[in-house]
């Protein structure tokens, strides 16, 4: 069997990066139904036949930019040396809100918090993609920071509720990103110092609090 030369395997992965950049920026800015695939091989400059070729059509090419949407707000790498590392477990709830919160509110020129905001918002059927192959692994690393503050054992769905309790503040400051006027454009302004600490202080509380309320099995 020939193999590929790696020159054309390099351009190859040049050309597909390009794709999913060009791609991400415009669906970040137009949404997926009004971004075409003659816009984004125009911004590539590529022809169609290469987003085919590297994606299998448009919905391909969009999963593709959720997933690494997802990944450039937490990486799984990352996540893993949190969860295993030696720090305190309350040095391992900070570390995690560190990594969700100044990438939740980061500035212009960062299309994958845009991406992710407007499928949060009005959800499509590829969602169903992420949530297969990014958002499990993620989940269950989480978790274990989660289980260890808590004293509440895995697949308890305690614990997932309290998952989502420290969560879902940081993925209220992603979706801010869309420009809803209101608090969280007022909360998305302060300093992310600020906010890490409130949403750790905070968290924290709301762990210690549910970890005794699973104790005494109420």
């Amino acid at each position: 069997m020939s193999k590929i030369p790696r020159a054309a395997r390099a351009d190859g992965e040049v050309t597909r990066t390009r794709i999913l950049e060009a791609a991400g920026a415009l669906f970040g800015t137009a949404g997926f139904a009004e971004t075409t695939s003659k816009a984004i091989a125009a911004l590539a400059e590529v022809d169609l036949a290469s987003i085919n070729y590297h994606f299998g059509g448009r919905d391909g090419l969009y999963q593709a930019v959720l997933v690494e949407a997802h990944r450039r707000l937490l990486d799984v790498t990352a996540l893993q040396q949190i969860a295993e590392s030696d720090l305190p477990v309350a040095g391992k709830l900070r570390s995690l809100l560190e990594q969700l919160v100044p990438k939740s509110t980061d500035g212009a020129d960062s299309w994958h918090l845009t991406v992710l905001a407007a499928e949060i918002l009005a959800p499509s059927s590829h969602l169903q993609v992420l949530m297969q192959s990014e958002v499990p692994i993620k989940v269950s690393l989480a978790m274990t920071i989660v289980a260890e503050i808590t004293g509440i054992p895995m697949g308890a769905p305690a614990l997932l509720r309290c998952l989502l309790s420290v969560v879902a503040p940081c993925l209220m400051l992603l979706i801010g990103r869309r420009g809803i006027p209101g608090p969280i454009q007022e909360i998305s302004k302060m300093p992310r110092e600020e906010i890490v600490d409130h949403l750790y202080h905070f968290a924290l509380a709301g762990l210690d609090a549910a970890g005794r309320r699973y104790a005494s099995g109420k």
